[in-house]
């Protein structure tokens, strides 16, 4: 079978966006006309979109480590290829047959012919729906073709499928089909261990560079875990699953470079100590909480000084929370990263102006910053809590849940974020107003839902919308189209979604996650209207980087 990304390819070379084919028989005026509406229309996407210059202040860095940067931003730049394979195919062939400015930005912006803010709809001709499976497996393969294969890794993470001369299922590992990019990009990382000042980040780039070798992680995320006092730090490999949408099984390739703001960073410390306390009080049956979340767990905040690959397609994250391994979750427990600098602009250029628009006049001066960091915050914390495991034997709930695994983790989060701050403000822990972090909550739902149904952190905004909107949550004023919380209601329903939620994982219920998704996971006609009063009013949707040693003034 001709390879998907050939067949785009040959179909592209007679498209009239960014292409100079015509017959002799079309008009010139109307091949002209489409040409110019299709630009137009690329254009009106790319709007959709601020850019936001990704610095920082690197002054108080040290020699070495203004010498480690370049080192590892080239390696991000490496796991920037390496997602290009994993969510498209040869990005170079796809770029190299569009003329189109506007067209060559957007495909970079989406890592290929798919918007991914908008439900992952094509947006060049010739192009068809995005295969669920992206390019880690066949393009021609079945769900039931891939259960039957008896093939011991084919749910591994880290291993492409793929089918041999017989057109048999096999597997290949990461590291074999990059032999020579992980190869490179492992280099790097050895050579800024060297450079690294900090005993634990040089541990954690060395084992990392193996890692990348070889696809066992483990061992660097334990050494990951393991560092307190760095000043640099990066997130690299695969890591990730949302590019799946199949099976939710394969990890794709990323990369952040970052800097700690250590005195951000000391006001967040105390947190991860509260997760006991709070898994217990959790509002589901004592079956649904019993695993004990670690308290290891590492709170920092950071400036982000490159995204590259899964973390860099569309919507761009502004939190992290790592690793993902299950194990070492219960372990050692995560560690929790605040991007600031990206949250700040993010808050400054897009939820302001969207409370302004949608949110009741007398409620929108409880839309501030810190709620907004808060909430961010304690989603990414609230990954520690629930439950990672089933309780009837189904496994882990990524692998019962399989391609709705992340959608609902990713509700969990934000849901348990809310609680936890909640419960801390009760306790004293947690400054300002609970009414500043509800109506910045609902504020950041209208920012998050706009990223599409086919982003897992969409799917479940529209989840928590819908639910809460059921439930008296918040009213719509009919007259003036914005919206007011009922704090009251809204943490009677922020109670019944946890327990709604953390029961769906407990109990590895496919289908009933698969239902919730598929029933209230939608945007409706209303607030889709709503939605388009924020493109009317020119809000854009998320940000992409001006990044790199040239704008942080290295060379």
């Amino acid at each position: 079978m001709k390879p998907r990304h050939l067949i785009f390819a040959t179909a592209l070379a007679v498209a009239t966006v960014g292409c100079t084919s015509k017959t002799a028989e079309e008009g010139s005026a109307g091949t002209e006309t489409d040409k110019a509406q299709a630009v137009d229309s690329l254009q009106q996407k790319l709007d959709m979109y601020t850019t936001v210059r990704l610095n920082t202040d690197i002054s108080k860095l040290t020699e070495k480590e203004r010498q480690m940067l370049p080192l590892l931003i080239e390696a991000g730049k490496i796991m920037d290829k390496l997602f290009w394979y994993e969510a498209y195919g040869k990005g170079d062939s796809l770029l190299a047959a569009l003329e189109s400015d506007a067209a060559k930005q957007f495909v970079k912006i989406n890592y290929g012919p798919w918007d991914r803010l908008n439900n992952n709809e094509p947006f060049l001709p010739g192009v068809g729906p995005k295969p669920a499976g992206s390019n880690f497996y066949p393009a021609d393969m079945t769900k039931e073709e891939f259960e039957k294969a008896n093939l011991k890794d084919k749910a591994s993470l880290y291993t492409f499928v793929r089918r041999d001369d017989n057109g048999k299922l096999i597997t290949v590992p990461y590291h074999v089909q990059f032999k020579d990019d992980v190869k490179k990009a492992s280099d790097l990382l050895k050579k800024a261990a060297t450079l690294a000042e900090d005993a634990g980040l040089k541990k954690y780039l060395t084992l990392r560079a193996e890692a990348l070798l070889t696809d066992n992680y483990q061992p660097s995320d334990l050494a990951w875990m393991d560092m307190k006092n760095n000043t640099l730090d990066m997130v690299i490999g695969p890591i990730e699953t949302y590019e799946d949408a199949l099976f939710g099984y394969k990890a794709a390739h990323e990369a952040y470079v970052l800097i700690k703001d250590q005195e951000w960073s000391e006001r967040l410390a105390k947190y991860a100590a509260f997760l006991p306390e709070l898994q217990r009080g959790l509002p589901v049956a004592a079956n649904y909480k019993k695993e004990t979340p670690g308290t290891d767990s590492d709170l920092n905040a950071y400036d982000v000084v490159f995204y590259g690959g899964d973390s860099n397609a569309g919507s761009k994250t502004i939190a992290i929370n790592l690793p993902n391994d299950e194990e070492v979750q219960l372990k050692r427990g995560t560690r929790r990263l605040q991007l600031k600098n990206a949250m700040r602009a993010k808050f400054d250029k897009i939820m302001m102006p969207i409370a302004d628009e949608l949110i009741a006049d007398e409620q929108q001066r409880h839309v501030t910053f810190d709620a907004f960091f808060a909430n961010t915050m304690f989603h990414e914390v609230a990954h520690g809590l629930g439950i990672k495991n089933t309780i009837n034997g189904k496994g882990t709930v990524r692998e019962a849940l399989k391609e709705h695994a992340s959608a609902l983790e990713e509700g969990k989060a934000d849901i348990l974020g809310l609680y936890m701050i909640t419960q801390l403000h009760e306790k004293g822990e947690v400054k300002g107003s609970l009414e500043d972090y509800y109506t910045t909550f609902l504020a950041g739902i209208f920012r998050s839902v706009r990223f599409g149904a086919a982003s897992a952190h969409g799917k479940a905004n529209m989840v928590r919308f819908n639910f809460f909107k059921e439930n008296g949550a918040f009213e719509r004023d009919e007259e003036t189209g914005k919206y007011r919380v009922n704090y009251a209601k809204m943490r009677e329903a922020m109670n019944k979604l946890s327990e709604k939620i953390l029961t769906l994982q407990g109990n590895g219920d496919y289908a009933g996650v698969g239902n919730l998704l598929n029933e209230q996971g939608q945007v409706d006609a209303k607030l889709q209207a709503d939605l388009d009063r924020l493109s009317k009013a020119n809000i854009p949707v998320d940000v992409v980087f001006e990044q790199g040693v040239e704008v942080l003034g290295l060379k």
